[in-house]
């Protein structure tokens, strides 16, 4: 049996609250939600703290040696320009009131 592997990645900065930035099992990465919270865009708009989500994702995603990429790949060759549906919830609130987007992913190793 697999036991879950805790992790947290250096180029996400120091993680200062009881949470991990991801938990790996198996060949699944589970990361926790990102945001824009002490980077240049957390005062910023959406789209710019989007942007610096997705460049964690991106460090997240090479720190475990692979990228974004293959899922765009994977994304376009089914569905051309129609992408599919995703989720989008919202909240009251983030934990700082300058956020406006938390984005959580599931990694397939």
């Amino acid at each position: 049996m697999t036991l879950p592997e805790r992790k947290n990645y250096p180029q996400l900065g120091e993680v200062k609250a009881p949470y991990v930035h991801a938990v790996k099992h198996g060949a699944t990465l589970y990361v926790s939600g990102l945001t824009a919270f002490g980077t240049a865009p957390q005062q910023g708009d959406i789209a710019e703290q989007a942007e610096a989500i997705f460049e964690q994702l991106k460090a997240v995603a090479a720190a475990e040696h692979t990228s974004l990429a293959a899922l765009r790949e994977v994304l376009y060759r089914h569905y051309g320009e129609h992408l599919p549906a995703s989720s989008l919830v919202q909240v009251s609130g983030l934990f700082s009131t300058d956020l406006r987007i938390e984005i959580e992913a599931i990694f397939a190793l």
